[in-house]
């Protein structure tokens, strides 16, 4: 491989490492917010409200529901609105971030629901407020699985950043279909695989030896 290829395959590794880090921190952000909104709304919630959950629901719902393919090209001009452009890394950020609050909110829904009720209960018999359960109870005892969760949705996000590649949003998924593709480049094409193996693989361990720290310090306490 020349070294014009191995230079475009490093800057276009650092472009999937940032779509994928920032739309990441981003669907945290946001998507744990959701989650325990569902949480704390749903009936025999610590803030039961119906409306606010079905309506919060029913849209996570909703985008969850539109291929990512589908979802990249119908926010073209939000995306344009947003970042000045619909091409390029900080374009496909957008996109990837909408696509990705809705995936992680369900995920971490799932895990702080598992939450042990009694727990809550105790809290709430000793006069903790809201604020005090969720800070305490609620994120400690599900820790694991939002760690679990984010784990898989930064996994997704690196998929989905490849794919978003398609529309010139740049990465290791743009080379791959701009030289391994359309040029047939074959040795391009292998090196971008190779590369995105070794990432999920490397993501998936840091994941999967923080769940089971996590682990070990819950049983310890």
């Amino acid at each position: 491989m020349s070294p014009v290829m191995l230079d475009l395959l490093w800057r276009s590794f650092w472009e999937t490492i940032i779509m994928t880090g920032v739309s990441s921190i981003i669907s945290l952000v946001i998507g744990l917010p959701l989650a325990i909104i569902m949480i704390l709304t749903q009936p025999k919630g610590l803030a039961e409200n119906l409306s606010v959950n079905l309506t919060l629901g029913a849209l996570i719902n909703g985008f969850r529901s539109v291929p990512f393919i589908i979802l990249l090209v119908a926010l073209i001009p939000f995306t344009r609105l947003v970042v000045g452009t619909s091409i390029g890394t900080w374009a496909a950020i957008v996109p990837l971030s909408i696509a990705a609050i809705p995936y992680y909110a369900r995920i971490a829904e799932v895990s702080l629901r598992e939450v042990d009720n009694g727990l809550i209960e105790a809290a709430r018999a000793m006069g903790a407020t809201k604020r005090t359960i969720i800070k305490h109870v609620l994120i400690p005892e599900s820790m694991p699985g939002l760690v679990a969760g984010f784990t898989v949705t930064v996994v997704t996000l690196i998929g989905a950043s490849a794919m978003a590649g398609a529309i010139g949003a740049g990465g290791l998924g743009d080379l791959a279909i701009r030289y391994g593709y359309q040029r047939f480049e074959t040795t391009i094409m292998v090196s971008v695989v190779v590369i995105l193996v070794i990432l999920v693989c490397l993501i998936q361990w840091i994941g999967d030896r923080l769940v089971y720290n996590l682990d070990k310090r819950n049983l310890k306490s």
